[in-house]
């Protein structure tokens, strides 16, 4: 079918919004019509490095409606709502333990772009192949092959639109602190970087009952609009005493949370905790390297995958908490037709915008 696209061709140049021909979901997949798809950090790799595997769709935290099944699919049917997150093979160690984060196949399931067998199910005007299958699913489309591993199915009253931010950046720094870093009543935390990974992670902590909940960022809106959401605290990125007033508040924090994977801040992430604390790290920079005096009291340094979420059970939990107006993901986001996307890219990277959605039903061309 022809459906329309928003093609990365080189990683220097701009998304292009073309008119791409997508295959019938094969054995595992489905046929979903995007409503809604957050653009996230991650699906900009190519701008950083990471090998482009020729002409790309990213989108990784699509939302939409099942419109066909391919053979063997037993969970949704068309019709169904469902939020795409991340993919996994269901059946190596770390999926049958319940950590699909952690699948023996994640990197080529979700970092290559194409399917296990390196196959894609997306061609451009003249028959030649564009890699689909960024996470399992491709989103920055009008409609998309995603896998059954990695849908999960929503109620059909909620708001579609919003909900793709759920598979991933949100998941993330939501998981990070209920799941991974385990934060409790009364406990405190510091998080450097106020993006939505950031901000997840503040409303989750709030919904934790962390007694201080302390963000930092360059950016002075994005400190505000932490507060609003349940910091105790704000702190400039930019101030040199960042370690020295995290310590005078607390005595050093139980937990901190990096999500710039700068490494300065990452070390100043392990600085501000107390003994045994445990920091968690989300982002992939540069190599890192810790001083010895920022180990010394025991402290624990981790990263994590995707929040350590399984999504199926963790994003109807998040679900649950927005609608009891406990976790209002929803303020993170500014929406963008899909033709829109490179301005979407440039209000991220300004700081203007926290979390962009495109809208794949809007197009003007």
């Amino acid at each position: 079918m022809k459906v329309h696209a928003a093609v990365l061709r080189n990683g220097a140049g701009p998304f292009a919004v073309e008119e791409v021909d997508l295959a019938p979901p094969g054995p595992g997949e489905a046929l979903v019509r995007i409503v809604g798809t957050g653009l996230c950090h991650t699906d900009l790799l190519p701008r950083h490095g990471f090998p482009l595997p020729g002409p790309m769709v990213a989108g990784h935290e699509g939302a939409g409606v099942v419109e066909a099944v391919g053979p063997g699919v037993t969970q949704v049917v068309p019709g169904d709502h469902v939020v795409l997150s991340y993919d996994s093979c269901g059946w190596c160690a770390r999926c049958l333990n319940g950590e699909p984060a952690y699948c023996a196949e994640f990197v080529p399931r979700n970092l290559f772009g194409l399917r296990p067998d390196g196959s894609t199910p997306m061609t451009d005007e003249d028959g030649r192949p564009i890699a689909a299958r960024w996470f399992g699913q491709s989103s920055l489309a009008t409609h998309a092959i995603a896998t059954e591993r990695n849908m999960v199915q929503v109620d059909r009253e909620l708001p579609l639109e919003l909900l793709g931010p759920l598979g991933c950046g949100i998941q993330t720094g939501a998981g990070s602190v209920l799941l991974a870093l385990q934060v409790s009543a009364g406990s405190s935390i510091a998080i450097f970087g106020a993006g939505a990974v950031g901000l997840a992670a503040v409303m989750a902590a709030k919904v934790a009952g962390a007694g201080e909940i302390i963000a930092v960022d360059l950016h002075a809106k994005r400190r505000e609009l932490a507060l609003e959401l349940g910091a105790t605290r704000a702190v400039d990125g930019a101030d040199p005493e960042v370690v020295a007033r995290i310590k005078g508040w607390t005595g050093g924090v139980d937990r901190a949370f990096d999500t710039t994977a700068v490494p300065s801040v990452v070390v100043t992430a392990v600085d501000s905790l107390r003994a045994r604390g445990v920091c968690a790290l989300v982002g992939a920079g540069g190599d890192l390297t810790l001083p010895s005096r920022a180990m010394v009291g025991g402290v624990t340094v981790k990263y994590v995958m995707e929040g350590d979420a399984v999504p199926q059970l963790f994003i109807p939990r998040l679900i649950a908490l927005w609608q009891q107006d406990r976790f209002p993901f929803d303020r993170l986001i500014r929406t963008y037709a899909l033709d829109a996307v490179n301005d979407a890219e440039r209000d991220a990277a300004a700081g203007e915008t926290v979390k962009p959605v495109l809208l794949p039903g809007e197009l003007s061309i």
